[in-house]
């Protein structure tokens, strides 16, 4: 159990959060809500004294151990399955097995658990601190976008993992879909107010839409009457015989509160600029490629697919298989090893990949960034594309090295429809996108008129978006046409997790 009595937290003068006051009660598993920056990540910090308040207190009892996933790499040990299980001690020295369960399930192969933690990428670097948490058994898990380097087959195990666990959990992610089917109640920030509510999200957020609705509603009805009161006053004040019934109305109106409306919230609010394609064509042939970087462990296999002007394509699967490496053979950021893989002359591609963040340059703003991509547009027009990825006014002057990894994603989509495509490839958008967010990106992508060939391991989006897959399962991969519940009611993973 944990509480907080009026807890409040400032940065550069800009107050975050104030008058905090919240329960997480024995056994709730609560989903944590709101916008990027809104102050999420800053309050687990709080919780867990990585960050010292204000002002206020965290009350918890004696011993409680909170166990919180963090990003920061350190190991210490010479294999996985030794660096997972030695944050065990005591009584429970020979439960190792359990670290390898856990690690089996995020899915590390046995051959893997023997080898050095710091050979994996910073991907599994992080799945291997998720799972010397879950081995920790704290009394709180603090989960900060856990699935964010996980495959559906791990995403998976995780959820049954959480609906097992039987203490209290904190969890935020932009996974929709993952979040509802784990947690008993949602935490939401909004227009820095604090609320805990019983139930999942998927009632909270029309709620908060319907109550501003109603009080701005409110607002404007008092402002018309308070509006025709003071046409009275000003047209009977001077008439002796009304005098005292206008002083009695200047009275009421100087005690009654003079309300605002609530102001807009911003919201990521885009389309994607669709450069008309004009060919009956294939934008995509790719014919019996063939790509590995150890001969023994070929990723991609006799490969062969198109990409229709209106197709929507998802490419699924467990990670290290080949999938971002499919989108780098058709940008050609990868030769392929035998076959090919063409693009129409008329095809224009828009890319987002994972690692195109880190190709962002930390000196420049976020409008340098755009305004490089196309340096004859206008500065009306690049600071309008800045304001529909949520950078308005002086935030689109803000340095890309002090961006988090949510702005630095919709500066990568600003990118984007900053040049016209008719083909997009997205590689896992959704990393670091708050909910609302997702759900404008996934708005964006299905009425975008293009093509779209997208990475993603959120079933949400699969179920939203995919008319055909690109399958990588059983050391195969193979095209899928159809949706994504198709594939598992006619074929079905073959590979476990």
């Amino acid at each position: 159990m944990i509480k907080t009595n009026d807890l409040e937290i400032s940065f550069s003068g800009q107050k975050i959060f104030s008058d905090v006051n919240i329960v997480i009660n024995k056994k709730e598993k609560v989903g944590f809500i709101g916008r990027n920056g809104s102050g999420k990540s800053t309050f687990l910090k709080i919780i867990i004294g990585q960050l010292e308040q204000d002002a206020g207190e965290v009350i918890m009892p004696k011993g409680y151990k909170i166990g919180y996933l963090d990003q920061h790499i350190k190991f210490t040990h010479k294999t996985v399955v030794d660096e997972v299980c030695s944050v065990l001690s005591g009584d429970r020295e020979y439960e190792i097995w359990k670290g390898e369960t856990i690690l089996a399930g995020l899915g590390f192969t046995d051959e893997e658990m023997e080898k050095d933690p710091s050979e994996f990428s910073g991907g599994n670097q992080v799945k291997i601190n998720l799972a010397k948490l879950l081995l920790d058994e704290p009394d709180m898990l603090l989960l900060d976008e856990p699935t964010n380097y996980l495959d559906i087959h791990s995403i998976k195990w995780l959820k049954n993992f959480l609906n097992d666990w039987r203490d209290e959990l904190i969890l935020i992610t932009h996974d929709r879909n993952f979040m509802n089917n784990v947690i008993s109640h949602t935490l939401n920030i909004h227009r820095g107010e604090f609320k805990k509510t019983a139930g999942n999200t998927e009632k909270v957020l029309e709620k908060i839409l319907s109550e501003e609705e109603i009080y701005n509603k409110t607002v404007e009805n008092e402002a018309k009457k308070r509006e025709k009161t003071e046409a009275w006053i000003n047209r009977f004040k001077s008439k002796a015989s009304m005098a005292t019934r206008a002083q009695s109305k200047i009275k009421m109106l100087e005690k009654t509160e003079k309300k605002e409306k609530l102001s807009a919230v911003i919201n990521l609010d885009f389309q994607f600029n669709y450069e008309p394609y004009g060919s009956k064509e294939n934008l995509i042939n790719a014919s019996k490629l063939e790509f590995h970087y150890d001969k023994e462990n070929p990723l991609i296999k006799k490969l062969s697919f198109s990409i229709k002007s209106d197709d929507k394509i998802c490419i699924i699967g467990k990670n290290g298989k080949g999938k971002s490496t499919l989108l780098k053979l058709i940008t050609k950021d990868l030769e392929p090893i035998s076959g090919y893989s063409n693009a129409h002359d008329k095809t224009k591609i828009g890319y987002f990949g994972q690692m195109n963040i880190d190709r962002l340059d930390p000196n420049n703003s976020v409008y340098m960034e755009l305004q490089n991509c196309v340096p004859n547009m206008s500065e009306t027009q690049v600071r309008k594309v800045c304001a529909n990825m949520m950078f308005t006014n002086h935030l689109s002057d803000k340095k890309i090295n002090v961006l988090s990894g949510g702005e630095k994603s919709r500066v990568m989509l600003g990118k984007i429809l900053i040049n016209p495509a008719n083909l997009l490839l997205l590689d896992e958008p959704t990393n670091h996108l708050d909910l609302d967010s997702c759900d404008s990106l996934l708005s964006a992508i299905k009425n975008f008129d293009g093509a779209v060939l997208m990475v993603t391991h959120d079933e949400y989006f699969l179920r939203e978006v995919a008319n055909k897959l690109i399958v990588f399962d059983n050391d195969k991969v193979s095209v899928f046409e159809g949706s994504y519940d198709d594939f598992l009611e006619k074929v079905g993973w073959q590979d476990e997790y």
